[in-house]
């Protein structure tokens, strides 16, 4: 992308699944970016399908591992992330995390519920 804004928004873009356009791509449904009243690109909200996947995959770079290798102080921190971020919104969400983090469905309620106390 050649205009400063777009190259800006690039990493906030990709952290959200979005997609950055150029002005000659943009359809209605796109967010249109203006720069000094001028239209420099768009931005195109991203495909809720695999929302959760992108929510699981910025809790394991915020916590520094992997799902699969978190020990348990790490899930607990990965769980309380994605509970702030609104993922257990999303249907079959705390099966899905339970299967990723290997751990029962019970100890995803578990850990919700642990840190919603410490706030």
């Amino acid at each position: 992308m050649a205009h400063p804004l777009l190259d800006a928004l690039g990493p906030v873009a990709d952290s959200l699944g979005a997609t950055l356009l150029g002005p000659d791509e943009l359809t209605e449904a796109d967010i249109p970016l203006l720069w000094e009243g001028e239209l420099v690109g768009g931005l195109r909200r991203p495909d809720l399908h695999h929302a959760l996947d992108r929510l699981l995959e910025a809790a394991a770079r915020e916590i520094g591992a992997a799902c699969v290798d978190m020990d348990r102080n790490q899930k607990q921190a990965a769980v309380a992330l994605l509970g702030n971020w609104g993922a257990f919104t999303l249907r079959k969400s705390v099966e899905d995390v339970a299967e990723a983090l290997g751990v029962s469905r019970f100890t995803i309620y578990n850990y919700l519920e642990r840190a919603e106390a410490d706030s």
